[in-house]
This record gives structure tokens, sequence and C-alpha cells, in this order.
């Protein structure tokens, strides 16, 4: 092949950065290399798996899986632990596994079209829509930011001795942004060794709580494989489904997984790029399944049937093991303080990467790296502070925000997945790597299910908090609303699909 023709590919994605926003520039993605580059004969194909290509691709998925393990879901966790003992630990494990099934779609988007959900988002949807989309996205970003942060805060105030308050707390979290761009000066793969450490620390601390409180082996094989749901454990079981699938997380992972340049133009290239990901994908999941069933585990075995079950949150979670067992070889509070820590701070930085994303991708914004961290940042330490000035006295007030919270992430799941499930779906988007018809309808399915699920979360939080004839009003108003862009999405969906379906049969049969 001419040296001309190789370098054409590049030559276009470098006039496509010049005129818009991209994920990554071509200077900062990783080149995969191995030992079948040589061999080009058959393009269609995935060259053999190798272990050096995996270790190459490793990265997107533990960066994506930390949003399944930020402060919300230790929360849940260990509530599903201390009011439902082990009996929810199954729908913890399928969880998981549908949450798999939305990040790979996700990566599967990213990787076929080279571009990220918000990006593709931008040129689907008209203005308004668009901005509609964008606006309920960073909602959901930022009510997961004052989780994260707020968890971040709380750490630090465990690790301190209570020395240092709520709102110091958030102050130091929100520099942690300082600390992503100077790792990002050094390239994605010190960012992502950054984040593995992270991990890493977050599975030594609960394993070492898990080791500490010795929880049954038996009941917990038997809570993975027995399903079990009853009316005192519905609340619990609908925070297990509703807090894995986090919206601004399904942006993240489509534009993550091109930090890997990968020559598109060659089907088996992509392939080979969608079989790497979903392997460490898949794997990173199973490291945070591990971590939340350590950390419900062990609240299952210590408050599970105790009068203390049903007031247990971040705040005072800590204080309640260390005086069940002690001090030990290293206090248990301060274990999970170091285990919370880490997840607060790894998930606070890949919410400020995944809104440098979203807000690059729907507005089409080429600003500099540490101008945009400083924007997304602002917009979720503001709202931040004001809460930990305002709240930092009452813990059932935080316990009371952070149901708030999770209701305003279960609003917007289906802004994230509805919009997913179209794109993947179109040829014209997606050509041969579309999904298809058994996987489409396995996906509608999960994002049905976890739209209902969370609908219900909605329902029972609003019928028992919304009183008042004003309040009801603009309850049924925003309903209202909400309800008729779901439809609009979804009608696009299948408008889309059946019109383009239709008109390529009409054109086949004229040509024949």
């Amino acid at each position: 092949m001419p040296p001309q023709d190789q370098e054409q590919p590049l030559l276009i994605d470098s006039r496509q950065e010049e005129l818009e926003e991209t994920a990554y520039d071509s200077s900062e993605k990783i080149v995969i290399v191995g030992i079948d580059d040589a061999d080009l004969d058959d393009c269609s194909r995935a060259p053999p798996f190798s272990w050096r290509k995996l270790w190459l691709f490793t990265g997107p998925g533990f960066l994506m899986s930390i949003a399944f393990l930020d402060p919300g879901n230790l929360e849940g966790d260990l509530q599903s632990g201390a009011i439902a003992g082990y009996s929810l630990l199954w729908l913890l494990m399928w969880a998981t596994a549908i949450g798999l099934l939305v990040q790979l779609l996700s990566a599967r988007l990213g990787v076929a079209t080279g571009k990220h959900l918000a990006e593709l988002c931008r040129e689907e949807y008209p203005t308004w829509a668009r901005i509609v989309l964008w606006v309920m996205t960073e909602f959901a970003l930022i009510g997961a930011d004052i989780q994260e942060v707020i968890g971040s805060a709380i750490a630090i105030r465990i690790l301190s001795n209570g020395f240092i308050p709520l709102w110091a707390g958030v102050t130091i979290t929100a520099c942690d942004c300082f600390i992503f761009l100077f790792l990002e000066n050094y390239g994605v793969r010190k960012l992502e060794a950054f984040f593995a450490v992270l991990i890493a620390m977050m599975a030594i601390s609960f394993a070492w709580m898990f080791g500490e409180t010795k929880p049954s082996g038996t009941d917990l094989l038997l809570g993975i494989l027995i399903p079990k749901l009853s009316s005192k454990t519905i609340q619990q079981a609908v925070g297990v489904v509703g807090c894995i699938i986090m919206p601004h997380n399904v942006f993240l992972h489509s534009a993550l997984v091109q930090s890997r340049q990968i020559d598109r133009s060659k089907k088996g290239r992509v392939q080979e790029a969608l079989n790497y990901y979903s392997i460490e994908s898949a794997a990173a999941l199973v490291v945070s399944f591990i971590i939340n069933l350590f950390v419900t585990t062990v609240f299952a075995k210590s408050f599970y049937g105790t009068e203390l079950a049903n007031n247990i949150g971040l705040v005072n979670a800590g204080q309640y093991l260390q005086e069940m067992y002690g001090g030990g070889l290293f206090p248990i509070l301060y274990i999970w303080g170091i285990g919370l820590l880490a997840a607060g701070q790894s998930s606070t930085i890949t919410g400020t990467y995944a809104g440098q994303f979203i807000m690059g991708g729907f507005l089409n914004l080429r600003l500099k790296k540490w101008i945009r961290a400083l924007i997304t940042r602002s917009f979720a330490i503001i709202p931040t502070m004001i809460v930990a000035l305002v709240f930092d006295t009452s813990e059932d007030s935080l316990d009371v925000l952070n149901e708030w919270l999770n209701v305003l992430q279960s609003v917007q799941i289906p802004f994230a997945l509805i919009p997913l499930l179209c794109l993947v779906s179109k040829e014209r988007i997606m050509g041969t790597f579309k999904i298809g018809s058994v996987l489409k309808i396995i996906s509608w399915l999960v994002a049905a299910l976890v739209i209902v699920i969370n609908g219900y979360l909605l329902v029972e939080f609003f019928s028992s908090e919304v009183n008042g004839a004003a309040l009801g009003t603009v309850v049924c108003a925003f309903t209202a609303a909400y309800v008729a862009f779901i439809l609009y999405l979804i009608s696009r969906a299948i408008t889309f699909s059946s019109w383009l379906n239709l008109t390529q049969s009409k054109t086949t049969n004229t040509e024949n």
C-alpha cells in the first residue's frame, strides 16, 4: 500500500479535530502494537488473541467501573445488608450484569463510530431536544458529584477524628481536579494507573473489613444463588438496581474507549477492539461486584435484625462498626474511612472527566483542558459547598439529601439509555456493528425494566414527600413533560429504524 494511502485516515482525523471537539487528540491516543501487525491480508477478521494487546486495551473499563463503587453505591450496599441481610446478593449480581450490558453497548458505540454518545446526540437530535438532553445529563452529573464529594468529605472527617469539618473536606476534594489535570498531562496510562491504585485501596480496605467481621460463607452463597424478595425489602431492592446504572457513566465509557488508536477502515481491527474491551470491562465489573459484595455482607453480618439497621448511613456506619468490633490491629473505623475516601476521590475525578466529554460533546466546545475541568468542577462544587454548609450538623438531613439525589439519578436514566439503544441499533451509524434483533430485544427489555423499577421508586418517593395542592400541581406538570419527552425519544427510535428499513426495502424492490 502506498504511504499516501496509509496517512490519509490520519489526515482526515486531524482535519476533523480542528473542526470539532473530540474525546482525545491523535497525539493522546495509545497506539496498539502486536506481533500480528505485519499480517494484514484479511482485514475482515480479528487477529488472534494476544495477552500483550489485552494489557494495552486495559484501562477504560476500570475507569468506568468506578461509578459502580462510588459513595452512593456504598451507601446502598450497607443499607441493603443491614436491612435485608444476605437476601439481595443475587439481585446485586444481576444488577451488575445489567450494568455490564449497558456499558458494553456504550463501548460498542464509541469504538464503531469513533465518536462518543454526547457527540452523536448533538448530531442526531434537533437543537431543542439536544439542549434538554444536555441539561438533564448535567443535572445527573451534578447529583452524582454531590454524593461523591460529600462521601469524600465524610471520609476526611473520619480520618481526621472529626477535626476537619464537612465544608473543609469538600474544599479539599474540590482540588482533586488539579491531580486529574496533572496526571492527564503525563498520558492516559498514568491516569489509568492512578485509578487502579484507588480501586486496589478499596478492595484491600473492604476485604480487610470482611476478614474482621467474618460473615457467613454459607449465607453468602445462598444469597447469591437463591433469589429472595419480600415486601419489607422492596425499597432496598429498587435501590440496588437503581444505583447501578449511572447516566453520566454511559456517556463516559463511549468516550474512554477512544483513547486507543484503532484503524476503523478495517473491520477486523474494530472487532478486535470490541473483543478486548468486552473482556476488560467484564473483569472490571467482576472486581466491582466483589467489592460491593464485601460491603453488603459486612453490614449484613453486623447489623441485620438489630435496632440500628434502619439508622445506618455513610456518616455513622464507621462509628457503629468501631463500637461493635473495637480496635484490633488497625481500627475498623479508619479502614472504612480509607475505603470510603478512595471511592469518593476516584469517583469525583471520573465525574470531572465525564463532565468534560458531556459538555464538549453536546455543545461542540473546543476549550483548553484546564478551563473545561474548572467549568465542570464548578458546576458540582458550588452546590456541594452549599449543601455541606447547610447539612454539616445534621446526619438525618444528609440521609434525606441522599434520598433526593438518588431520585435525581433515577429521573435521568432514560435520557442516557434510550438515545444509546436508538443509536446502536442504526445501521447508518454503526454499519455492520449495529446490534442484532435478539440483542436489541434484550436491551430494550432491560431498559424498560430499569425505567419501570426507577419509576416505582419515584412514585413511592413523591407520594410520601409531596404534600399540598401547589406542589402537587408542579410535580404533575413536570411528570407530564417528563413522560412526553421520553415518549418522543422512543418514537424517534422507532420511526427512524422503521423508516430506514422501509426506504431500503423500496429501493431494493425498485432496482430489481
